[in-house]
């Protein structure tokens, strides 16, 4: 008896607050709904396919905050403003109820549902999983918040599914039983192109179209036909491996053709390039003997002053090294550089420079052949360059066979020029350091601080690129060969070439050059380490490295494309190294604009060979 009372109570209280009338409506409408609910639950449920979308959380009309409830031990009033503001809670608060009812019920039986479409397809159940879940409460519709944290964290899960879907359906495909149903064939092929033009090339799920979605339904719905029709798993698994072994073959052919081709690239020099060369070389032939020199000769031996050392025979390369290291520095004119090149593009190396002086700085130009003392008897490199032996391994014709890295064969090892770098006391002997620089690098910051450096009685300063496992001395040289075991830490670590401050007296004091040439006719069979300078260097230098803080060089600007923006710009120097130079056409575009902001672009001759950014 006591509820009853109790209830009866509650509806004395309600009654003198609403009115007999309007009370007894609205508990009779939700009497009702009680009654029905009942009914539901009594009614035998279906299989969980009629349930299109998981239920999630219920997510309450922002307007409740508007009811205010005051209670006590006696009495609970809700204050209103007027009859039909009374009305509208009163509904508000059944309707409610009642999605609170039917979310109960449909969340009873999500469970058994969930069950029966993961025995059915488990791709089908991840699709479920990661929709947007919702629920109409009172005609508005809300994403919850467990989806959207899924597709925060995994955004591509409908890409990779739609991948799936096509793997599952090419499968299908080469199955006997099903190519000799013509129907279902051509009713998979149709969906594999649907689903082909949905997919794209989409990398995360926001770059689908809106029909995505259908299409995937669509072709669940169409490889389930084809589970029916075939269902012998150890077959599927068999096509699966060998279209996996198939696959595996056709990436590492495309790999092998792919480093070929990028090698390929790299070593050839651009059509705009060769043409500026061209202009230029034309144009200093037409100078008289007077007009071919620079000015400040009287600096070139000025101990006092900053010299740097580059070698190449890329006119756009050294004016970008020129440029932007006059360009920070603080007293450009106590800066000198020395540029050697060839003698094909003396000319024109030249020539840019006379007609584009790099503000108060001093310059040299010089060519290989004017150092007479640089020949075969004196460096076993030049002797090696020379050889038959050499030349078949870089000029082959089945490169196929050839060294499975193609980058040891890189035409550029042939050139002397490459091995300057190893002769600089020979190349300015009256000067005390020298800071060499490769022509694929770009300068950020004044340098001068690299002069003020006490080397400690090491002969070169570089910057470490040696991690946890890689870039370590083993990974240049041959540790098989006892001479090269007996000698080195297979663990020390590498270092890099491209900016790298020389201690020329101390080169002297320790016979430094005496060093390499022992080591180069060690290796002239390349037993030792491939072809290159670094293998060399790390030997010839080897516990006679001065290491820099990182930041004065940061490498992988040719072939790395996660490096970080803060990273980049923080570095005093940068370096394009790889195959990607920032000249080329397959140059990583991210990068390219930090190099090309010191090419000028709108000189005459860039523009008539068609060079711009």
């Amino acid at each position: 008896m006591a509820p009853l009372i109790f209830f009866t109570g509650q509806m004395r209280n309600l009654g003198a607050s609403f009115g007999h009338r309007d009370f007894m409506d609205d508990s009779s409408s939700s009497l009702n709904f009680i009654s029905d609910s009942r009914k539901l639950n009594a009614l035998h449920q279906e299989p969980g396919i009629l349930l299109k979308e998981p239920i999630g959380i219920i997510y309450r009309d922002e307007n409740d905050t508007s009811v205010s409830y005051q209670s006590s031990d006696k009495e609970q009033s809700i204050p209103i403003e007027n009859a039909s503001r009374k009305e509208r809670i009163l509904e508000q608060n059944t309707s409610e109820i009642e999605n609170r009812e039917i979310v109960s019920i449909l969340q009873e039986n999500e469970t058994e549902n969930v069950a029966l479409r993961a025995e059915d397809n488990t791709n089908q159940e991840l699709q479920e999983v990661t929709k947007p879940r919702k629920i109409s409460l009172g005609g508005s519709e809300k994403l919850t918040a467990e989806n959207q944290i899924i597709q925060k964290v995994i955004p591509d899960v409908r890409v990779r599914q739609m991948r799936d879907q096509l793997i599952r359906a090419r499968v299908y495909l080469n199955l006997a039983p099903i190519r000799n149903n013509a129907h279902y064939v051509r009713e998979l092929r149709q969906r594999m192109k649907e689903l082909q033009r949905s997919l794209g090339e989409a990398s995360k799920d926001s770059d689908l179209p809106r029909s995505a979605g259908d299409r995937m339904k669509t072709m669940e719905q169409t490889l389930a036909k084809g589970k029916q029709l075939y269902d012998d798993c150890s077959a599927a698994v068999k096509k699966l491996r060998a279209m996996v072994h198939s696959t595996e073959e056709l990436l590492r052919a495309h790999k092998k053709q792919n480093t070929y081709l990028t090698q390929l690239a790299a070593k050839t020099l651009p059509k705009g390039l060769h043409c500026l060369s061209m202009r230029l070389t034309t144009d200093y032939h037409a100078l008289t003997s007077s007009e071919q020199d620079f000015p400040n000769k009287e600096k070139l031996d000025d101990k006092n002053l900053y010299h740097y050392a580059i070698f190449s025979d890329n006119i756009l390369a050294v004016a970008v090294v020129v440029n932007s290291t006059v360009f920070h520095a603080k007293e450009p004119e106590k800066h000198v550089f020395h540029v050697v090149t060839d003698k094909l593009n003396y000319p024109a190396i030249k020539m840019w420079f006379l007609a584009n002086l790099p503000g108060k700085a001093t310059i040299q130009i010089q060519t290989v052949d004017e150092f007479t003392w640089l020949n075969s008897s004196y460096s076993p490199v030049l002797r090696q360059l020379g050889s038959a032996s050499m030349k078949e391994y870089y000029f082959r014709i089945h490169h196929s066979n050839a060294d499975s890295n193609l980058k040891y064969r890189n035409p550029k090892y042939l050139s002397i020029l490459n091995h300057l770098r190893f002769y600089l006391p020979e190349i300015f002997p009256n000067l005390n350091k020298v800071l060499f620089l490769d022509d694929d690098i770009v300068v950020q910051k004044d340098l001068t601080a690299l002069w003020e450096i006490d080397m400690q009685g090491k002969v070169i300063g570089a910057v470490e690129t040696c991690g946890e496992s890689f870039h370590r001395f083993d990974k240049y040289l041959n540790f098989s060969n006892l001479l090269i075991a007996r000698n080195f830490d297979p663990n020390a670590c590498g270092w890099a070439y491209g900016m790298n401050i020389f201690d020329l007296e101390e080169w002297k004091k320790q016979n430094i050059t005496g060093i390499y040439h022992r080591w180069q006719r060690l290796n002239k069979d390349r037993q030792l380490w491939k072809l290159g300078t670094l293998p060399p260097g790390l030997i010839t230098f080897y516990n006679l490295t001065f290491i820099l803080n990182k930041s004065w060089h940061v490498l992988g600007l040719g072939y790395n494309p996660n490096l970080g923006s803060a990273e980049i710009e923080r570095a005093a120097v940068i370096h394009y190294n790889g195959n990607m130079k920032p000249w080329l056409e397959i140059a990583i575009a991210k990068y390219k604009h930090y190099w090309t902001k010191y090419v000028k672009y709108d000189h005459i001759f860039l523009q008539l060979c068609n060079i711009s950014e």
